[in-house]
Parts: structure tokens; C-alpha cells; sequence
């Protein structure tokens, strides 16, 4: 018996060699593609010339890259040992992994490497030309410098840019998607005429739609002139408003109402901009119908027998939304309350397309903000602050999502 073990392990031996060496090799392999470098045509020139640069600059980066290497192929190798004497488990764990190896090798060259060489870029002075220069957490810290320097508080106004926009659009976006697919679930006419045309934005271009609101909101445009001419009807002079580059705030704009100001040492207390609020506006049209069908979806699943058994027992529409709809909607309005949260959170083709992070900085996004400081527009390129940006939005999103599951997520185990 004790013979038969020892074989056992002994066979296994040599295959789980084979696959330790294979899998470190493959991650080296990946992380040699992905080293932090300088570029240029003179360090792509040939293998020679890259290779010098890389143990000139990415030695750090290599080590860390092989450590994890040692450790993914150590926990393969086990598993192999542990297969390999049974002939079908032997085939299932060598025919899983082939079927996977394309997609696992992919994933780790364009998409793992590239998060490991941002996270170390992140730590790093870069801008792509030169050598990474090793500057420890002085991005992060420069990240949010705005506390004790105004100058220096980017990355600061375009977070408190998209928490006031995740806290307008996601609860404004919800109730109407939730609301128009109760309409649209109804026994109405020509029901799929409308819901064909509800979604038809979520369809179209973002990029066609923005350009299509900044026709609205020109102070010459449709918008203006609408509101010009309902309220000349009622005897009221309206004033053209440039809705995307008004950087008045929402607070701003009532406290003054009422003869008050808000000093600009106290920016925080200003609001969301107008610029910023057509955006929302903007935002909510495009996303609304997408969700909409996520909750058409999720009301066309609830068992009509539910809703006949109410009806029997004398409810009203009122509590047949209250005790039987919104609990069974449940799980998929945290779906939808967490898509949001992303997604803007992550927006950036609005800003990009009409109003550039302005006026005044009041529809800065970190999105965009990361892609100026990455590609320099609006100064010398700074790779190492942008990944250490993208980052803390990344961490941000993440304890995000991780509260709103824990949060919505009660009294859905029944569901």
C-alpha cells in the first residue's frame, strides 16, 4: 500500500515540475511585455537594447512579478501532483486548463500585466519618455494636497464633481426606469410602439446625443428660445441662459436669491454647477431606458397568480406595489443602484465632448482628469499621478459597491 503511494507521488513529480517551470516562465514572460520603460525607437530597436533597458529601470517591478510568479506556479504545480495519478481527473484538469489557456494568457497580457505596471507606475515619476523615477507615495499624496493647498485640489473638485452627480442622477434614474416600465408593463395599446421608442436612446451614440444637447443648450439654442417664448406668454423676461458655462451653483444660486453669498474659500458649499446639471439631465435620458428593461424584465418574471391573490384579499394598488412589486424588485434595483454608482462614477464622454472639465473646473471629472494627466493635455505628461488617480477611484468605486450590496442587499435571501 505504502508502495503504491510512493509511485503515485512519484509520478506526479515530473508533470508538476514541468507545469511549475511553464507557468513561471509564461508570467515572466508577460511581465517582460509589460515593463515599465522608457520608450522610444531607440530602446525598441532590437531585443538587446530592450532588455538593457529593462534591467536598468524594471528590475523592482520584475521581482515583485516573479515572486507572485513563484507563488501562482507553486499552487499549479500542487495541483497537478494531486491529479496526475488519477487518469480522469488527469484528463478533466488537462483538458480544462487547455480550453482556458488561451483566454487566462490574453487576460494576463493585456489586462493583469497592464494593472501590475500601472500599480507600479503609480509609485513612480513617468512620463513614458524617460526612465521611471521611484517617488514612493508622492502621487497619492499629491492626490489629495487640495486639503492644504487650493491650487493643487483637481482631484478633490472632480470627486465632490461626481458625488453630487452619483447622488442626483442614480435615485432620479432609478424611480423613472422603475417607473415607466410599471407603464410599459401594463395593458396599454401599442405597447411595444412604446417601449421600442423609450429605448431608442440607449441605443444611440453618446457621442450623437451630446452633440445634440450641446445644440439644446447654446444660449441661441432650442432650450433658450423655448422657455423665451412660454414665459413671454405669461408676461415673464426670461434671460438666455449658457447652460454649459454657467459655473454657478445650485446653493449658490438660492443663497443668493436671497441675497447671501458663499465665499470661494467655501466652493464645497456651492452645489452643482448649471453646466453640471444640464450633464445630469443629459445622463439621465440616455440611462434611464436601459434600466427600464432591466425592470420590464423583472416585473414580466413575477407570477401573476401573486397579484390575483391580492386582488381577491381587497388590496389596493398602493399595497400591491408596497408588500408584493418592490420587495421582488428588489435584487435587481441593487443591480441597477450599482450599475449607476459605476457608471458615473466613470463618466467621461459627456465631459470630454461639451465642456472640456469647465466652466471653472465644475464638471471635472476623475475620469478626465486621469486622461489630461495621462496623455499631458494641459501640461507635461504625468503617467506615474494618473495611475495613482485611476487608482483611488478604483478603491473609491470598490468600498462604494461593497457598502450599497451590504445595504440593499437585506431581506433579498428569500428572493
Amino acid at each position: 500500500m505504502e508502495s503504491k503511494q510512493t509511485n503515485s507521488t512519484q509520478q506526479g513529480t515530473v508533470p508538476a515540475i514541468i507545469a511549475f517551470v511553464g507557468v513561471v516562465f509564461i508570467i515572466v514572460v508577460i511581465a517582460l511585455l509589460n515593463a515599465p520603460t522608457m520608450g522610444g525607437a531607440r530602446v525598441m530597436a532590437s531585443v538587446k537594447t530592450y532588455f538593457s533597458e529593462v534591467r536598468a529601470t524594471a528590475m523592482p517591478f520584475m521581482a515583485v512579478i516573479t515572486i507572485l510568479a513563484i507563488i501562482g506556479g507553486s499552487f499549479i504545480a500542487r495541483e497537478v501532483k494531486k491529479v496526475w495519478p488519477d487518469e480522469r481527473k488527469r484528463k478533466e484538469f488537462l483538458t480544462g486548463y487547455a480550453f482556458l489557456a488561451p483566454y487566462l494568457i490574453v487576460t494576463l497580457t493585456f489586462t493583469v500585466g497592464v494593472i501590475l505596471f500601472a500599480l507600479y507606475i503609480s509609485f513612480n515619476k513617468y512620463d513614458i519618455f524617460t526612465r521611471p523615477e521611484w517617488i514612493g507615495l508622492a502621487n497619492y499624496k499629491e492626490a489629495f494636497a487640495g486639503f492644504t493647498d487650493s491650487t493643487k485640489r483637481d482631484f478633490l473638485q472632480a470627486l465632490y464633481n461626481v458625488l453630487w452627480y452619483a447622488a442626483i442622477v442614480v435615485p432620479v434614474q432609478t424611480i423613472l426606469a422603475l417607473r415607466m416600465a410599471t407603464l410599459l408593463n401594463a395593458p396599454v395599446k401599442f405597447k411595444q410602439f412604446f417601449r421600442t421608442v423609450f429605448y431608442a436612446p440607449s441605443v444611440t451614440s453618446s457621442v450623437v446625443i451630446t452633440l445634440i444637447f450641446i445644440w439644446l443648450y447654446l444660449k441661441n439654442g432650442y432650450l433658450n428660445y423655448f422657455l423665451q417664448s412660454i414665459l413671454g406668454w405669461v408676461g415673464i423676461d426670461f434671460t438666455p441662459i449658457a447652460w454649459l458655462g454657467d459655473p454657478r451653483g445650485l446653493i449658490q444660486l438660492v443663497v443668493e436669491a436671497f441675497g447671501g453669498t458663499i465665499p470661494s474659500s467655501q466652493w464645497y458649499f456651492r452645489g452643482p454647477s448649471i453646466a453640471w446639471m444640464a450633464i445630469m439631465f443629459q445622463n439621465i435620458f440616455t440611462t434611464v431606458p436601459t434600466f427600464m428593461i432591466m425592470y420590464l424584465a423583472a416585473l414580466q418574471d413575477i407570477n401573476p397568480a401573486l397579484y390575483e391573490a391580492a386582488s381577491i384579499e381587497g388590496a389596493n394598488k398602493r399595497d400591491v406595489f408596497k408588500k408584493i412589486t418592490r420587495p421582488l424588485l428588489k435584487p435587481i434595483t441593487m443591480m441597477i443602484v450599482v450599475l449607476g454608482t459605476i457608471g458615473t462614477l466613470q463618466i467621461f464622454d459627456q465631459v470630454y465632448l461639451a465642456t472640456s472639465g469647465g466652466p471653472l473646473k465644475t464638471s471635472l471629472t476623475p475620469v478626465y482628469l486621469i486622461f489630461t494627466e495621462a496623455l499631458g493635455v494641459n501640461g507635461p505628461i504625468t503617467m506615474g499621478y494618473a495611475s495613482a488617480l485611476a487608482f483611488i477611484l478604483a478603491a473609491i468605486i470598490f468600498a462604494l459597491t461593497f457598502l450599497q450590496r451590504r445595504i440593499l442587499t437585506k431581506g433579498t435571501e428569500m428572493y
